[in-house]
Parts: C-alpha cells; sequence; structure tokens
C-alpha cells in the first residue's frame, strides 16, 4: 500500500463534512469538483465507507462510475487496501459487482454500476439504498443519476458527487452547482495544490499538458466553453519532424474511411518509445470527381503499408464494409477504433505535448487540418466542427486504440 500524507484542509473537509461535530453536517450532498489529481476521488470515498458504517447497518448503497472497469480502477482498487489495514473486512462478488464490507460487527453492501449511457438507468431500477457515490458524475447522464438518486429512499441517506469540469451549459453544472441551496448540497472546489502527495515538480509538469480550454478546466478546474483551434500548439513548425530512419521496432496504421468525404489512413512507426506519423493516403472524390470502392480504397491500404509487417490497422467503427474487406483479405488483423471525441481529442492533445506521438513533415493533409481544425463556435457542447477533420479522426483513433496499449487491442484484433 502506498504511503498516506497527512490530508489537506480540503481533503479534511471532504472526509468530515457529514460528521456530528461538523458544521455542514445537515447537508444533503457533497459535491467536489475541480482540477485532476486534485486528491478529492480518494477522500471521498474513504468519507463515504466511514460515513456509511457509522449511520447503518445491513444495507446496501451504490458506487457509480462511468464504467465498473473504471470504478475499479480509479475507486475500489486504491481504497481496498487502507480499509484493510484499519480494520475492516472486505468481499468482493466479481460476478455481481457486489463489494460486502464488514467492520466491528456492521456489515454493508455496495452494488457497483457503470453509467456510460441512458440505457444504465435500467440496471439500478427497483433497488434501495441509503446512499450513493458517484465519481466522475458530469461523464455520466442525467437519466442514470436521477434514476439512482431516486433509490435513495432510506431515511438519512445522502449523495456524493466529482467530477472535473466540463462545459457551462452541462446538466450537472446547470441543476446542482448552480442551485446549491436548492439542493441542500455542500461544494468543494479543489485544485492541485489540495494534494499533499503531489509535489511542486508534479504540478508543473501536469500544467505543461494543457492550453487553451482544458488548461482552465482540468488545472484550474473552471466550467468553460472551448473555443477557436482545437490543437493550437500545432501552428508551430517546429512541432512536425522529419520521419526518422527505418526499420522501426513496430508498425501500425489508422483509418478514418470516407467514399463520398475523403479518406485519410496514417502510417505509424515505433522508434525508442515514440510513435511517428510517417507516411499517410489522404483521397478526396470531391476533387477528383471519382468516388472509390472499398477494394481500390483496401489497394491503396496495401501501397501504403509496402512491405512493414503492420501489428494493426485501426479502422473508423461505423465503416462496416471496409473493416470485412480487410477481414476477407486476411493480410491484416483489424480493430474498429474507440470513437469518444471529446476524450480522445483532450488524450491526442496530452500524447502531442508529452511527445508520445509526433507528425512527420511527410504528412501534408494532418499538417493542413491541423491549422484548420476549430472547436464548434457556440460553446454549449464540446463538438469540433465537421470540417477538416479526416486526418485528426484517425489520428484520435490511433491514440485511444493503439497508444493506450492497457486497453489490450491486441487482445480483440481478428486473427490473420
Amino acid at each position: 500500500m502506498a504511503e498516506i500524507k497527512p490530508f489537506s484542509k480540503k481533503q479534511l473537509m471532504a472526509l468530515t463534512w457529514w460528521c456530528p461535530s461538523s458544521p455542514w453536517k445537515n447537508y444533503d450532498a457533497v459535491i467536489c469538483d475541480g482540477a485532476v489529481r486534485s486528491g478529492k476521488t480518494f477522500c471521498m470515498v474513504l468519507s463515504f465507507i466511514a460515513w456509511s458504517f457509522s449511520e447503518f447497518n445491513d444495507s446496501s448503497f451504490a458506487m457509480c462510475g462511468k464504467t465498473i472497469k473504471s470504478l475499479r480502477r480509479n475507486v475500489v482498487t486504491p481504497v481496498l487496501p487502507l480499509l484493510k489495514s484499519l480494520g475492516f473486512e472486505t468481499g468482493e462478488k466479481l460476478s455481481e459487482n457486489i463489494l460486502t464490507i464488514t467492520y466491528k460487527g456492521r456489515k454493508n453492501r455496495y452494488y457497483l454500476f457503470g453509467g456510460r449511457d441512458e440505457s444504465s438507468a435500467s440496471l439500478i431500477q427497483g433497488m434501495t439504498l441509503a446512499g450513493v457515490f458517484f465519481d466522475e458524475v458530469a461523464l455520466m447522464p442525467r437519466s442514470f443519476v436521477e434514476q439512482a438518486l431516486a433509490r435513495c429512499s432510506v431515511g438519512g441517506s445522502k449523495f456524493w458527487f466529482n467530477c472535473n469540469p466540463e462545459y457551462p451549459q452541462h446538466w450537472f453544472y446547470v441543476e446542482w452547482i448552480k442551485k446549491l441551496k436548492k439542493k441542500n448540497a455542500l461544494y468543494l472546489h479543489f485544485v492541485m495544490e489540495d494534494n499533499p502527495s503531489l509535489s511542486q515538480k508534479t504540478i508543473a509538469r501536469y500544467k505543461r499538458l494543457y492550453s487553451g480550454a482544458f488548461y482552465e478546466r482540468f488545472i484550474l478546474g473552471k466550467w468553460v466553453a472551448v473555443f477557436g483551434a482545437v490543437y493550437p500548439f500545432m501552428d508551430d513548425e517546429s512541432k512536425y519532424c522529419e520521419p526518422p530512419d527505418e526499420p522501426m521496432e513496430e508498425y501500425a496504421v489508422s483509418c478514418d474511411y470516407g467514399t463520398v468525404n475523403p479518406a485519410s489512413f496514417g502510417l505509424w512507426g515505433l522508434k525508442r518509445g515514440v510513435w511517428y506519423r510517417i507516411e499517410e493516403y489522404y483521397y478526396q472524390s470531391r476533387q477528383t470527381g471519382v468516388q472509390k470502392t472499398d477494394e481500390e480504397h483496401y489497394e491503396a491500404l496495401k501501397s501504403l503499408v509496402g512491405s512493414r509487417k503492420i501489428s494493426v490497422v485501426v479502422v473508423d467503427p461505423s465503416a462496416a464494409s471496409f473493416i470485412q474487406v480487410i477481414q476477407r483479405h486476411g493480410e491484416f488483423s483489424v480493430v474498429p477504433a474507440k470513437n469518444n471525441v471529446t476524450d480522445g481529442i483532450r488524450k491526442t492533445s496530452t500524447a502531442l505535448k508529452e511527445g508520445k506521438i509526433k507528425i512527420c513533415s511527410t504528412c501534408k493533409d494532418s499538417m493542413r487540418e491541423f491549422s484548420l481544425y476549430r472547436w464548434e463556435s457556440s460553446g454549449k457542447f464540446d463538438v469540433p466542427v465537421k470540417e477538416n477533420d479526416h486526418a485528426m479522426d484517425d489520428i484520435r483513433y490511433f491514440v485511444t486504440t493503439v497508444l493506450e496499449k492497457s486497453t489490450g487491442f491486441a487482445a480483440c484484433a481478428v486473427a490473420r
């Protein structure tokens, strides 16, 4: 178990707001938002479990994340060793997603839920809960959150929310943070300096990773809209490089497929821990006046690859017919790309700034799109304009599906 640093003042408030001696004990909910890595999640879940044992026995609670996998990774796995060191006994039914915790003769059940989309609301219907904990509530649909809150019919039940900020018209910001008095909720805003485990060097590194609205959100913890260029730092020509000498340690291809719209394929090579976009294929049927078939685009893919051995081809998940063509030929393993746009843009921005991926000057259409790719101007949603986005999409597919190898792209590849 990692060393636990003394808690900061803000963390202590999150830990003790419900205690009998607390001036905030009569609140029905606590909301902790703010910067990434600000220490809000760990102290919140520890507080949630301590509160549940202080007030209840043989009761049911819900712990919710965007997915059960992310909930286990971000919340459950980090807190279990500490609970055990404090004398709690824990047991998990992995198949049923139930965490059972016992302490000094008391025993409570914690049901784990993923609130990925609107259909998730049905998962929690019919339960009777004494409290609910939401990790990254801003990533969950309103219907799921409200269904979970409606299940808290036990007297004395309370709600616990944490999140990083999104856009200012987001439903959670409008309905909860802007209506704290009506909701009888305590609001705690965190910055990275509220996390004692972060050194000044680490804080400075995080601050270098973001710019524009993402800096204001993830570093300053503000609910702000995004405007202007999606990747403003890529206007600097020094961000592009010459292709390194081949051969590379590994190769992969990312594809944004289009027949009427442009098709963009990127060839990537790994060298000394960096993925380089060394070549690309970009075809615009509107310019040529000729639409290519799936088979013709497949021949272009083969020409781009040449004699190189490719680990995986990542394809726009909506391009079912092109995926089938690649599978039928049996020359490449193919994976449908992960396609969360906003999250993918954030990850791509970080990968570019950290130097985990580099765009070579041979990729002229990528360079052109980087200079033109813009956020939708209303600021009401985090949506880029659907123009000049084809190389941008295939680069994003590469980052979210290949670069993040912890998600295991090889495990879901179609065998040759």
